[in-house]
């Protein structure tokens, strides 16, 4: 659920229509207003107040950024909350919640609001791409730090159905759970709507659970 979008109210509705699935609260500090307002967040705002974009991962983090941060998305979380949601996990928009200098800001929200399932940073690939062991190894650290420090459930795994897809038959039993990233019927993301539909998708479909199966 995104709480500063404009929709956040009809899909909390709908909701109520999908009683098997879990809905998180998706962080936002790249896309749209923020809920709550001062001069702490203006390093990742455009001029107009609304976020701008990938600031967040180009901007030194302080600690007025951080504590204002820590507000906006305590914000969000109540915002969803409000609506009636029961919250399962917490992930983010553009995975901002994933970078390292906002680590604490994550922790403070999470015990703030009991909240102990987080989706991991990315850590399955396509085989065609090249990732540098040094990469991986701050991901597996970063990973590692989020499920102990304020102990955390998570997923083995994270990574794109379409990557998924392509990889699984190779990823053995390193991976009891992945959670797979799809954006189903929106038009940016049609092939990933047709995969959804596809034969290659069908084994899957016995095997998926929510963040509350966890």
């Amino acid at each position: 659920m995104l709480a500063n979008g404009e929709a956040v109210e009809d899909a909390a509705m709908g909701a109520k229509d999908f009683a098997q699935c879990s809905f998180g609260v998706h962080l936002n500090a790249s896309e749209f207003s923020p809920l709550t307002t001062g001069a702490g967040l203006s390093p990742i705002l455009e001029p107009a107040g609304c976020f701008a974009g990938n600031a967040l991962r180009e901007v030194r983090i302080t600690a007025a950024l951080r504590e204002a941060l820590f507000h906006e998305w305590s914000a969000q979380v109540a915002r969803v909350r409000s609506l009636g949601i029961a919250i399962s996990h917490l992930d983010s928009h553009h995975h901002m919640h994933t970078v390292p200098g906002v680590f604490p800001v994550v922790k403070r929200v999470q015990r703030r609001f009991g909240i102990r399932k987080v989706r991991i940073t990315m850590n399955i690939y396509p085989e065609r791409l090249v990732v540098s062991r040094a990469h991986l190894l701050k991901k597996a650290l970063w990973n590692f730090a989020l499920r102990h420090v304020y102990r955390t459930v998570t997923t083995d795994g994270f990574t794109s159905l379409e990557v998924f897809l392509g990889v699984a038959n190779k990823l053995g039993r390193r991976y009891h759970t992945v959670e797979l990233m799809t954006h189903p019927g929106s038009s940016s993301y049609q092939p990933e709507t047709d995969l959804l539909r596809s034969p290659a998708f069908a084994p899957l479909r016995p095997l998926l659970i929510s963040y509350n199966g966890l």
